[in-house]
Parts: structure tokens; C-alpha cells; sequence
């Protein structure tokens, strides 16, 4: 039989320990005060590996006859961990004395003392001890009170469950018990007892309850559910009358009955009814309690079942969004999630209306991260319209009046959405358009602009259209050309502020004459120059009066030039398409020109030393290549095709690719997972992973606990995790096997004494680096010659980043002023096993990668020729999950960039970009930038990626 396990305790190392001489003097003492104080001290001492068995008679002879309450429950704690046998096994003599008192605490006439000596019979295990205690145990089942009698039988179950020949009519005694007894707890623990050693009694007495259950006590009816769960496996189990039962108890007055009827409904039958009312009695857990944990557990098992009879819950799609009114962003996500799975052709008017309420609500209320659930809302009316043609029309234009948003990552969602509309319902593009074109000058972010741009410059198809499109733009971007404008509103202002700050002084002197001259600009405009402007040449544009300007041309002055370059190809398209429309009549040469006047000016103030910025060579040059396509004369076939076909075609690919993805996800999902000829799985030979959906439903349990669902690793690949600590050939080998589960980890250490001597007080001391706690103090061992002993530790994680831990063992010699010491080697916790591979949105990513102020930059240095291999070896060497799509990196370039990310266990983000270049010389360059919230993840990671390099080029 197994040693009990205890909670240590730290002991003050600050103080000196007291001896066991100090501690008799303490117990003689006549103040309760003094034993209470002597008696927790023997019990930490006791409790860190000294057994102090010199202080045994001690604590009978001046405890045990004490009347002080605080000294009697301080004693069963001492009863509990003393040691109470020999080294031979045979009980000692003194707990002849130890169980004589125990029995007249069975007998006292407080109850409370009978029911704490009754709760501290199921903590023994000595079989001397508890065999003349149980017929007072028996006796206890008769008391007048009920605190006696419900810890009576725990006593006996207990007994009974270890020591079954001690009271062998232990579940008839309790059936006779359990008939004749009123009260609910009394009758709970006798139920619990009768479910867990004698079935047919507990399926008897549920018989007899089952009618009256929903008015019991909620711990019967808790009980009366773990009976079905257990008793419905069996073949003569009445499972309708079980399903009535739980069916009833799905409207009890305690949530946790409830919920523990749900999930058993569910496990006893897949009627479509019972689904259903399992579904509904979710919903009002998740929409009436208030703690969120609670929330998204629920909602977590309402996906589940979504997951397996989505067609079932449907109509129960508008219930479930009824959870969005918990104000925690979390919940709210998870419930849309699980909503947009259930939309479908019948209810997607309902959900839609629904969600622009929701999104109202957003500017009418301010909810706790308003803006990110605007966003969630606007995804999510996206996904419907996206879905369903029918609704597109309805919420496109409730949806565009969010293009004005200071909140980039919604108006970004928005602009995304209407781009695909445009591309997939042909019908709406000139109503879209003509909106797009009307809210033109109430965008304010760069990316929204360039959104817009591109659709204005593909879908933009009649004259009247591209005429409208000229003039907002040309509004957005304010006077012609940008440079000279500019400067003459520098030199306005200087002139401004020099005047006011004329000293007063200086009233009487006639104002300096300026001189000016008129100017040949390099756009072939005239400016006038003055002095005053030729000396404050250096002038820039200021953040405060860029808020003044049109929004396109602030964005420009800005330094956004990439709106520059995707402004100037919209131009084009434009510009190219109303040519090939009214056959290049006078009107379409004056918007050609006009176009190459915005891009000149782009270029020019790009040059100039007005902005902050300088215009990047990428956006120089596609704008000139834009110049050149609108003045050639005629132009070229190939440009025209590449700026009015291959751009529009590319896109339609891209979505249709989008599209292809989805449905194969679905179908992969809606697959059969198992086969009827699959191999049966066995939990000690094979991972979770290939368990099937109809595994035991405790042992699915018992897997999620351990965490084996989360690890990759098999059962048989163990040995692969164990570290070894010291050499063969020191007088001490240890090795440990290293286990990591969520936020603990479990060292599992072996130690073999390889020497033919005693070796006293070995203890195995650690210490830690990084965000690691040592939970427990070491205990010394004593190892006899060629020994071995099995020690565990626990670690606490408090953070995702590398972690060590080192030490060493320490024993006395032949003296005892001869210490040996041997010095262990560090084991090195792997960030790979807190951080698992997920998935984001491109605009999540984004949003977060500006956010993070941690970077870390990694060279590549590889061996590896193939750009693709590269990706895969890093994905799988740092559990980065890539985001790029599958059609984004196929084929072959010469070049790759992607986008990976993961989440760690503690909640933290891990972004990484990483660009490659296959050189002339079939070698990759390139760099991976890693970015985090917490510098612990981006060094970590990068270190990672470091060591998985290295270790490539060693193996060539």
C-alpha cells in the first residue's frame, strides 16, 4: 500500500528549529497556548521528513487528554502523518493507547467531535487499528444527529473500500441505513456509497426516488445522475426511464444539476429532442450565470454538439445569440463562432437583423473593448452576406457607413467586405460604387483609401462613373500641383508668424523689404519665391496642419506613399478604360492628363524637402511605370491587358481559391472521421489522437486531466524525455523523466546509491532560472549500499520563455563534517511545450504586429536549397502555425515570405515574418523577424530557431 501524500509546508529558515527536548518542555507546559504552538511545530517538522517518534508518548500523555477543541483537531492532524507501525511492519504499542482514545471520541457525547473522529477514520489504513473501531462505527449510524451519521457512513464506506473483510455487510447495513433516514446529506453519502459498491442496491433505491427527484436535495440529484451515467453502460439498464429522469432534472433549480444533466442526456441518447432541450438548457446556463468561465465552458460544449448535429440546432441559432449580451469580448467571440456556423438559408434574415442591431448598439453603448466587438460583428454579418446573395444587399450599405471609422481594424473589415461583394454580386456594383464614391472624402486611414482605390479603379465600368471618380479624388487631394501649393502655404505662415512677433519696440522702424521672384517650378508651374522662404528652406509640414488638409493629400504629406502607388494605378485603370470607352475623344486626353498631373505631383513632393519623408523606391518606381503606360501613344496591348484584365482576374482566382478552401475544410469536417475497419486503439500504446469519438466517455476524462489529449508524444515514447543528471561512473547516478502539463512541471528523478555503503541525508537540491518556482523543499533520504529511491518535484510556470534548472545531490560522508556534493546537469525547459500552433485573421495580425514592441531579428544560415522545405522545417521546429494561404506560396520564384503564428498555454501571441531568397548560387538568404508582447517569447523563439540552424549545418 502507497504512503498518503501530504501538502508541504515552507518552513522559516529564518529561526532556529527547535530540538525535540524544547519541544517535551513545550508539551509538559500547562497553557494550552504553549502545546498548540509545540504541537503545529511537530507537525511541520513531521510533515518535511522528520518523524520525531521520541515525541510520541510525549503527545499521549499531555495532548490526548486535553478538552481544548483547537488542540483535539490539531491531534487527528498529528494521528494522521505519525508514523504507526515499526521498520517490521507490526503496529507500535503505544497506538493501543492512540486507538482507546480514539474510540472514546467515537462515543463522546459532542457531535462535532464524533463527526471529525468519524471524517478521520477514512484517512487510516491500519487494518489493528480500524477493526475494534468499527462497531462504535456502527453504533454512530444511530445518533440523534445528522452530522454524525452522514460521516458515520463515509466511515464505513471507507472501511469498507480498503479494508473489505473488516465490515463485510458494509452495503446491506446502508440499504437498511438508507431507507429509514430523512435527512438529504445523510442519504447522499449512503447513495454514494451503495453506487460505488453495490450497484443493484443504488439502481433499487433510485427506483424508489426516481418520481419525487426534482424536489430532492440537489447532492441526491447530483448523485442520482452519476448513477445513470455509470449504470447506463450496462445491457438490463432501463435507459428510458433514465432518459426521463434526466429529461426531468434539466429544469432543477441548481445550475450544476443542470448542466450534469445535459452532458448526460446527450451521452444516453442523439435524438434530435433531446439535442434540443440539452442545447436550451445550455443557453439558459450560459445567458443566467454570470461568471464567464462558466460561459465559455458551456459554449464549449454547445460546439461540440454543433460540431456533430449541426443540422439539429439550426432553429436554435437566434438562442445562442442571446450569450452576446455578457459584456467579456471572450464570450461574445466564441458565441458568434459557433452562430455563423449554424446560419443557413432559413434563419439567415433573423441572424442578420439581429447583428445590425448589435452593431447600432456599438455607437449607442460603450461596452468594455467596444471597438473589437465591432469588429467581431462586422466579420461576422460579413460571413453571412458572403454566404447567403440575398442578404448582400441589405447590409453592404449599413456596413459602408463604417468606412469613416477611427477604428482602423473595422473599417479595414469593412472595406475587405465590400470588395468581395463587388467581385461576387455583379448586380451591386453600381449602387456599391456610387456609395463608395460618396463617402470618398470621410475615410481616414490609409488602408480603407487603398481599399477603396482599388475597387473605384477595377468595378468603376460607365463614363458617368469615372467621371464622378475623377472629381472625388481630385476633391480628396485639394489643389494642383501638391509641391507648389505647399510651399506657398509655408511661406504664408512664416511671413505670419515673423509678423507677430515683431518686437514692440521696434514700432518706429520702417519693416524690412522682401524680395521676390517669380519661379519656374519643376512641374512646369510658376511660384513666387521670397526671401523669406528661400531662408526658411528647411520648413516642414507639421502633424497640426496636416489635420486641415483634404484626407487624401494629408495621407501623402503624410508620408503614406504606398496610397501614392495604388492612387496612381487606380488613375490608370481609370484613365485606360474611359479611352477604350469613348474611343480617346478630347474628354478622355484631359483625364489622361490630369492623372499624370497627380502623379507627377506625387513624385515631385515625394523629392522635395517639404515632407518629413522621403518617397520609398517601390512606390517611386510604379508610379513611373504608371506615367509611362498613359503616355505612350498608342499604348502598349500588353500594359492595357495587365492593367484592365490580368489585376481583375487575379483577384477572381483569389477568391474562388478562398472559396475551394472553405468547402474542403467543411467536407474534411463533415467527413466520416472513423471507419468501420479503423484499428482499435489502446490508451497505453497510442496517443488521443487516434481514439475515436465513441472512447469510454471516463476514460476521455482521465485523458483530458492528464493533459495526454495536448501532447503529441506517445505512451511508448517516454523513455525519449528522460535527462540524465550525473555520470555512470559517480557514487551517486540520477536521471529524471521530465513531464510538462499546462502551467506544472513534474520531475520524476531516479537515484541509485552505485556504492556499497549506507549514504545519509541525501538530498537532491534545485534551483531555477527564468519564470520558474520550485514548489517544495527537498527531503533527505537515507539509501542503503546499491539502493533505489524514486524522488519528485514540482515546478511552478509562471511565464512562456526558456527556463533551466540545475543542482545537485548532497550526502554526509564517514564524518559528520564530510559533506559530498555532486553537481548535476541543467535540464533545459523547452518553450515548445507551453506554445501551440494557431490561427488569426491578416487583420488581427497586423493590428497585433504594429502593437508589440518586442522584435527579434534571425539571419537565415542554412544548408537547405529548397525555399519550401526551409518553411516547413521552421514551422515544425518552433510550432508556428503558417497563415499565408497554399496558393500564395506555390510556385517557383526564387522568393517566399509568410506569415506565421502561435499562442502560448498562458494566453501570450508569437508573430513571425520570415523572407527568403534562393540566390544564383542555390543558397538561401533571407531573415525571421519575431515579434511578442513579452520579450521572454521573441528571444526565446529566435534562440530556437538559432539552435535549429546550427544543428542543421552540423548534420551536413
Amino acid at each position: 500500500m502507497s504512503e498518503p501524500a501530504y501538502t508541504v509546508i515552507q518552513q522559516d529558515d529564518s529561526r532556529d528549529q527547535p530540538t525535540p527536548q524544547e519541544l517535551r518542555a513545550q508539551l509538559e507546559s500547562a497553557k494550552d497556548e504553549v502545546k498548540i504552538e509545540a504541537l503545529k511545530r511537530i507537525i511541520l517538522l513531521m510533515l518535511n521528513g522528520d518523524p520525531l517518534p521520541q515525541l510520541l508518548m510525549h503527545v499521549i500523555r499531555f495532548i490526548m487528554p486535553s478538552r481544548n477543541k483547537a488542540l483535539k483537531k490539531l491531534l487527528l492532524l498529528y494521528w494522521e502523518i505519525c508514523p504507526k507501525t515499526n521498520p517490521d511492519g507490526k503496529l507500535k504499542q503505544e497506538m493501543v493507547l492512540v486507538v482507546n482514545a480514539i474510540r472514546n471520541d467515537l462515543l463522546h457525547p459532542n457531535e462535532y467531535i464524533r463527526g471529525q473522529t468519524l471524517r478521520f477514520l477514512c484517512k487510516l489504513k491500519e487494518s489493528e487499528i480500524l477493526e475494534p473501531l468499527v462497531p462504535v462505527v456502527r453504533q454512530c449510524l444511530e445518533h440523534r444527529h445528522p452530522y454524525v451519521r452522514k460521516n458515520a457512513v463515509l466511515a464505513i464506506f471507507a472501511i469498507y473500500k480498503i479494508l473489505e473483510h473488516l465490515i463485510p455487510d458494509a452495503p446491506e447495513t446502508i440499504e437498511s441505513y438508507i431507507a429509514a433516514e430523512a435527512d438529504h446529506g445523510c442519504r447522499r453519502n449512503a447513495f454514494i456509497m451503495l453506487i460505488n459498491s453495490k450497484m443493484p442496491v443504488a439502481v433499487h433505491f433510485f427506483s424508489t426516488i426516481a418520481a419525487q427527484i426534482v424536489n430532492f436535495d440537489e447532492t441526491i440529484q447530483l448523485a442520482a445522475i452519476e448513477l445513470i451515467r455509470k449504470d447506463a453502460r450496462s445491457p438490463a439498464a432501463d435507459k428510458g426511464k433514465y432518459i426521463q429522469t434526466v429529461f426531468t432534472l434539466l429544469t432543477a433549480a441548481s445550475p450544476s444539476v443542470r448542466y450534469e444533466a445535459a452532458s448526460t442526456l446527450v451521452a444516453l441518447t442523439s435524438h434530435a429532442s433531446a439535442i434540443k432541450a440539452a442545447v436550451a438548457a445550455y443557453i439558459e446556463l450560459a445567458v443566467k450565470e454570470s461568471d464567464n468561465n462558466v460561459k465559455l465552458i458551456v459554449l464549449d460544449r454547445i460546439n461540440e454538439l454543433r460540431e456533430k448535429n449541426d443540422r439539429v440546432l439550426e432553429d436554435q441559432a437566434m438562442d445562442i445569440l442571446r450569450v452576446v449580451s455578457s459584456p467579456d469580448i471572450a464570450v461574445r467571440r466564441k458565441c458568434l463562432n459557433i452562430a455563423m456556423e449554424l446560419v443557413s438559408s432559413r434563419n439567415v434574415d433573423e441572424v442578420v437583423t439581429f447583428l445590425k442591431k448589435e452593431l447600432i448598439k456599438t455607437h449607442d453603448q460603450e461596452y468594455e473593448k467596444n471597438n473589437e466587438y465591432r469588429q467581431l460583428v462586422i466579420q461576422a454579418i460579413h460571413s453571412c452576406a458572403i454566404k447567403f446573395s440575398e442578404v448582400a444587399d441589405s447590409v453592404v450599405h449599413v456596413l459602408m457607413e463604417f468606412l469613416g471609422e477611427s477604428n482602423t481594424a473595422s473599417a479595414v473589415d469593412v472595406i475587405a467586405f465590400v470588395r468581395e461583394v463587388v467581385e461576387k454580386f455583379q448586380q451591386l456594383r453600381l449602387p456599391i460604387i456610387s456609395r463608395l464614391l460618396e463617402t470618398f472624402g470621410e475615410m481616414r486611414t490609409g488602408r480603407v483609401f487603398r481599399g477603396a482605390l482599388w475597387i473605384i479603379g477595377e468595378y468603376a465600368a460607365d463614363a458617368s462613373t469615372i467621371e464622378e471618380a475623377f472629381r472625388k479624388i481630385r476633391a480628396s487631394i485639394g489643389e494642383l500641383p501638391i509641391l507648389a501649393a505647399e510651399q506657398r502655404l509655408l511661406a504664408e505662415s512664416a511671413e505670419g508668424e515673423s509678423g507677430s512677433a515683431a518686437p514692440a519696440d521696434n514700432k518706429d522702424k520702417k519693416p524690412e523689404t522682401k524680395s521676390a521672384a517669380r519661379r519656374v517650378l519643376a512641374d512646369g508651374t510658376y511660384a513666387t519665391e521670397s526671401a523669406l522662404a528661400s531662408d526658411n528652406k528647411s520648413a516642414k509640414i507639421d502633424a497640426s496642419r496636416l489635420s486641415s488638409k483634404p484626407p487624401l493629400r494629408a495621407l501623402l504629406l503624410g508620408g503614406e506613399y504606398y496610397v501614392g502607388a495604388v492612387l496612381a494605378t487606380a488613375l490608370t485603370k481609370l484613365a485606360l478604360r474611359y479611352g477604350a470607352i469613348t474611343g480617346h475623344s478630347p474628354r478622355s486626353n484631359a483625364l489622361t492628363t490630369e492623372a499624370m498631373l497627380i502623379m507627377t505631383s506625387i513624385l515631385r513632393v515625394g523629392k522635395s524637402d517639404v515632407v518629413t519623408a522621403q518617397i520609398d523606391e517601390d512606390s517611386h518606381s510604379r508610379i513611373l511605370g504608371c506615367l509611362r503606360v498613359l503616355s505612350s501613344v498608342p499604348a502598349e496591348p500588353d500594359m492595357v491587358n495587365a492593367f484592365l484584365e490580368s489585376c481583375r482576374n487575379a483577384f477572381t482566382n483569389l477568391v474562388i481559391s478562398h472559396e475551394k478552401t472553405k468547402q474542403s475544410k467543411t467536407k474534411e469536417k463533415q467527413g466520416v472521421k472513423i471507419q468501420a475497419d479503423d484499428v482499435i486503439s489502446f490508451r497505453f500504446l497510442k496517443s488521443k489522437k487516434t481514439v475515436g469519438e465513441n472512447a469510454d466517455e471516463f476514460e476521455a476524462d482521465l485523458i483530458r486531466a492528464t493533459g495526454s489529449a495536448d501532447r503529441g508524444d506517445e505512451y511508448v515514447s517516454k523513455l525519449n524525455r528522460i535527462i540524465q543528471l550525473t555520470g555512470f561512473s559517480d557514487p551517486v547516478y540520477a536521471e529524471a523523466y521530465v513531464t510538462v502539463h499546462q502551467y506544472d512541471i513534474l520531475l520524476d528523478i531516479l537515484i541509485v546509491n552505485q556504492t556499497n555503503e549506507t549514504l545519509q541525508n541525501l538530498t537532491v537540491e534545485f534551483s531555477t532560472l527564468g519564470d520558474l518556482k520550485l514548489v517544495e523543499r527537498p527531503q533527505p533520504h537515507t539509501m542503503g549500499p546499491r539502493g533505489f529511491h524514486s524522488i519528485k518535484a514540482n515546478i511552478k510556470v509562471a511565464s512562456t520563455e526558456t527556463g533551466v534548472i540545475y543542482g545537485n545531490i548532497v550526502y554526509d560522508g564517514a564524518s559528520s563534517l564530510d559533506v559530498n556534493c555532486i553537481i548535476l546537469n541543467d535540464i533545459h525547459i523547452d518553450i515548445m511545450d507551453y506554445i501551440k500552433p494557431a490561427t488569426c485573421s491578416e487583420t488581427q495580425f497586423r493590428l497585433m504586429w504594429t502593437e508589440f514592441e518586442w522584435e527579434n531579428k534571425v539571419n537565415v544560415n542554412t544548408t537547405m536549397t529548397d525555399l519550401r522545405a526551409y518553411l516547413d522545417h521552421i514551422m515544425k521546429s518552433t510550432n508556428l502555425n503558417c497563415l499565408t494561404p497554399e496558393h500564395a506560396l506555390a510556385g517557383e520564384c526564387g522568393f517566399l515570405a509568410a506569415n506565421l503564428y502561435a499562442r502560448s498555454i498562458f494566453g501570450e501571441d508569437a508573430l513571425a515574418n520570415i523572407s527568403l531568397e534562393l540566390t544564383a548560387h542555390d543558397k538561401i538568404t533571407g531573415h525571421i523577424r519575431i515579434r511578442s508582447k513579452t520579450q521572454g517569447i521573441a528571444l526565446s523563439l529566435g534562440d530556437k530557431i538559432t539552435t535549429s540552424q546550427k544543428a542543421m549545418v552540423a548534420a551536413v
